[in-house]
């Protein structure tokens, strides 16, 4: 017998049409999921962490990869805002016992749209929150806007558009890894190849490109999603993240027999990565044989040209902060936060990227299949000229754009 609902009963929603703010906005705890949604919006947050405690709850926005405090709402609002949010993302609100994923899709205003991955995690005190805000790529996006300097773009310029090999991007989670790797496959030519990718999962759709969505509930993994794709006769293929050797194994086989991948790797430093994916068990003259380039990237939060100010620290702290001592001499200082209503009072607005591009030349190769150290590729690279993290730090605080406290905290390892 098929269920009919009650006369009156509001109408379930499709969940391929977004949902429109007026059908938010009718009841306390809706309207303050609505007005936190515009809020982050506002702030160009990237996540909303709502988070259960014993003596009450509170929300939280992270901006600029620094979370923040937004409210902290009475207790009895926490189970419908959370009730609320599960509804709409198509999410089980009987199952609050294990983790759940789900998609939101909003319509906030007549032209304004958001789009948010929700992640749902049973703790102590109720079930916590996380919405992922997804964003769509922006037309003008380069290589240049995101922090790469004219020969680091010069260099991965050159390495993407060989006709086979493997080029890595390596940093921490959040680092924009994923992104410069969207922009790369921008920047090919989507008609004249065939571009497919492995994601886990596909946040942004791409016209021209084949994605496919890892499942390793029904088990379709990196490694197997790759070697499918390896018969679906493709040129570039990129490879969401190497997590494991059956994935790094295939992904340089594949850049041996005249494909182009892409790929990730949660390593510090460019150096570093190959280290890693030898003492994965990879043969160190397959890897010589295949490896291209190695990029390595941070995020460092933007001051915001509002309101930042040129640093009262001596010249002698400078200095031992990497700042150069002849422009200190000469009068120069960097620039510090300092807050303001345009940038909500954090004294930055934005991140840009800082790159260290390592082209793997003979002589790194050669070392390769010595199984060289991390210290001697290292040492390799700076003989080849190839700046550190801390290095395109600093000179983003010499251009004006971060901070000496920023540039530090982001590369801690230099």
């Amino acid at each position: 017998m098929l269920f009919t609902p009650p006369a009156g009963a509001p109408a379930i929603p499709d969940p391929k049409r977004p949902l429109d703010a007026a059908e938010l906005d009718d009841a306390p705890a809706v309207r303050l999921l609505t007005d936190t949604l515009r809020a982050s919006r506002a702030r160009q947050a990237s996540d909303i962490h709502v988070e259960p405690f014993e003596a009450g709850w509170r929300i939280r926005l992270r901006i600029d990869g620094v979370l923040h405090e937004y409210a902290r709402p009475p207790a009895h609002l926490r189970d419908a805002l959370i009730t609320r949010t599960k509804v709409l993302a198509r999410m089980d609100i009987a199952e609050r016992r294990v983790p759940q994923d789900g998609r939101l899709r909003i319509a906030l205003g007549e032209h304004e749209r958001a789009d948010y991955r929700v992640s749902s995690l049973p703790t102590l005190f109720g079930e916590k929150l996380v919405l992922r805000r997804l964003e769509t790529l922006p037309p003008d996006l380069t290589l240049a806007s995101l922090g790469f300097d004219a020969e680091q773009a010069r260099i991965v310029e050159s390495a993407t558009r060989a006709p086979h090999g493997l080029v890595l991007v390596t940093g921490p989670t959040g680092s924009g890894k994923t992104l410069s790797l969207y922009c790369v496959l921008q920047m090919l030519d989507r008609d004249a190849h065939n571009i497919c990718t492995v994601e886990d999962p596909a946040e942004i759709q791409l016209e021209g490109i084949n994605q496919v969505g890892v499942s390793d509930k029904a088990g379709l993994t990196f490694a197997t999603a790759l070697r499918a794709l390896l018969r679906q006769d493709p040129d570039i293929i990129m490879v969401g993240e190497i997590r494991d050797a059956e994935t790094a194994d295939v992904a340089i086989k594949a850049a041996q027999t005249g494909h182009l991948v892409l790929s990730t790797l949660h390593t510090n430093d460019a150096p570093a990565a190959i280290a890693r994916l030898l003492d994965i068990g990879i043969a160190p003259y397959n890897l010589a044989a295949a490896l291209r380039l190695v990029t390595a990237q941070r995020l460092v939060r933007r001051l915001c040209t509002a309101c930042r100010m040129p640093s009262d620290a001596p010249a002698r702290v400078l200095s031992e902060a990497g700042c150069d001592p002849a422009a200190l001499a000469s009068g120069w200082r960097p620039f510090v936060a300092r807050g303001c209503a345009v940038c909500h009072g954090i004294g930055y607005r934005g991140r840009i990227g800082i790159h260290q591009t390592m082209p793997v030349s003979p002589s790194l190769r050669e070392r390769v299949v010595a199984r060289a150290s991390v210290g001697e590729l290292t040492r390799q690279a700076e003989r080849e000229r190839v700046g550190s993290l801390r290095d395109a730090a600093l000179a983003r605080v010499r251009d004006g754009t971060t901070s000496v406290a920023e540039a530090l905290a982001a590369t801690p390892d230099a």
